[in-house]
């Protein structure tokens, strides 16, 4: 299912689509809203990831014993390759395609508008 919310700018607060029913994407100003797509996924908790979304990653299967890294949830690779990718906090060479079989391993935990400093090392 295709999915949407927005980061609101204005009232810094995340608007659920239902909250933006009526409103076409055309009629969100890109100056006071930041589209952001659900990636068909849910965390360990059931919360739906969204992209902007900041997740706990398991790397194994090991159910969760592995230390965790953290990620952002972005709509292009580090070569600019439209997908759905986790960026890496700390240094790393490539950016892991999120793929519905490691769904077991993620925890949302933020999102970048509210939590940035989740994302600093």
């Amino acid at each position: 299912m295709i999915k949407f919310r927005a980061w609101d700018n204005e009232c810094k607060v995340i608007r659920e689509y239902d909250e933006l029913k009526g409103l076409t994407l055309d009629a969100l100003d890109a100056s006071d809203f930041k589209i952001e797509q659900f990636t068909g996924l849910t965390d360990v908790n059931g919360k739906e990831i969204y992209i902007g979304d900041i997740v706990k990653v398991w790397s194994d299967m090991s159910e969760l014993t592995m230390e965790p890294t953290v990620n952002e949830i972005v709509s292009e690779d580090l070569l600019g390759r439209p997908g759905v990718f986790l960026n890496p906090a700390g240094p790393h060479l490539i950016d892991p395609c999120l793929h519905e079989s490691w769904n077991n391993q993620f925890e949302v935990i933020g999102n970048v508008h509210e939590n940035p400093e989740l994302l600093e090392e």
